[in-house]
C-alpha cells in the first residue's frame, strides 16, 4: 500500500513528502510493535535502552552523562529512566568514589536476566519486521538512512 493510501489523500505528494511519511509511518509502527513486546516485561523502550547500554560495559559501571549520550532519544529523562529501573531492582546507582558529583549506574543480575529473556523474543520480532527484505536491501537501507542522517547532523 502506497503512503497515499494510507493517509487517505488524492493529492499527489512530492518524492520528498512520500519519503518523509513513510520513514515516519514505519518508524511508529517499529516503535509500536517493539512497545508492545517491551511491554510485557513491564519496561518500556528507553529502560530497555539503557539496560542494553549498561549490558555493553561488561561490568563496567557507568556515569550518566555517557548514557545520556548514548541514548538514541537524545532528549530522555535519563535520571527518571534510572530511578525507575532502580525500583525494579534492574539496576544500582551508586556514588563514584573519586568524584562524589558523579553518579555511577550499573546493571544487576535481575536487569542482565531480563534481557537474556527478552533477547530472543527481540531477535524474532526484529526478524519479522523485516521479513520482505533480503540481505541486500538491507544493506542499501541502512546506506541510505545513514547517508540522509549525516545531511540532518549540520
Amino acid at each position: 500500500m502506497n503512503v497515499e493510501e494510507i493517509i487517505k489523500t488524492n493529492v499527489k505528494l512530492s518524492l520528498t513528502k512520500q519519503l518523509l511519511l513513510n520513514l515516519f509511518i514505519s518508524n511508529a509502527d517499529i516503535i509500536e510493535r517493539l512497545a508492545l513486546l517491551l511491554k510485557q516485561h513491564e519496561i518500556s523502550q528507553p529502560q530497555f535502552n539503557v539496560l542494553r547500554i549498561l549490558r555493553g560495559q561488561k561490568d563496567t559501571a557507568v556515569n550518566m552523562a555517557d548514557i545520556q549520550e548514548r541514548m538514541i532519544h537524545k532528549k530522555s529523562n535519563t535520571t527518571r529512566i534510572v530511578d525507575k529501573l532502580i525500583e525494579k531492582q534492574l539496576v544500582e546507582r551508586s556514588t563514584c568514589p573519586n568524584n562524589r558529583r558523579k553518579v555511577e549506574v550499573f546493571i544487576t543480575k535481575n536487569g542482565l536476566d531480563l534481557l537474556e529473556k527478552i533477547d530472543p523474543e527481540l531477535d524474532k520480532e526484529e526478524k519479522e519486521i523485516t521479513r520482505n527484505l533480503n540481505s541486500e536491501d538491507k544493506k542499501v537501507m541502512i546506506q541510505l538512512l545513514e547517508k540522509l542522517r549525516e545531511s540532518n547532523t549540520k
